[in-house]
């Protein structure tokens, strides 16, 4: 099992025990290449939901660039809420993860058909 492979198995565990929910591991692994090697780095993996910086570059690079999405108030709304499902005392909020509750938030999962 390569690298990533694992790395994969581990965030749709993760998903499994934070949101109760079963990915759709097609679209986890899409979103995983996405990140690039990001997610081999321990602090690029993760997401520090309580910097607003970081929280700002995901909905500019992420949600309006990758995504697609048009900007307004529903996109910061939206990472604050996958964040606070997350759980604030969950210091391990993967990128992919995140990435790929927001892109089904908003019913994006064709970006990465």
């Amino acid at each position: 099992m390569s690298k990533r492979d694992e790395l994969i198995a581990k965030y749709a565990a993760d998903m499994k025990d934070k949101f109760g929910v079963t990915p759709d591991m097609d679209l986890l692994t899409k979103v995983t290449i996405g990140c690039g090697p990001s997610i081999y780095n321990a602090d690029g993996e993760t997401v520090a939901a309580s910097d607003t910086t970081e929280l700002e570059r995901i909905r500019d690079n992420y949600l309006k660039k990758k995504l697609g999405l048009p900007d307004g108030p529903d996109l910061m709304a939206a990472i604050k809420d996958v964040a606070e499902k997350y759980g604030s005392s969950n210091r391990n909020k993967f990128r992919p993860v995140f990435y790929y509750m927001l892109a089904v938030h908003f019913k994006k999962q064709s970006v990465y058909g």
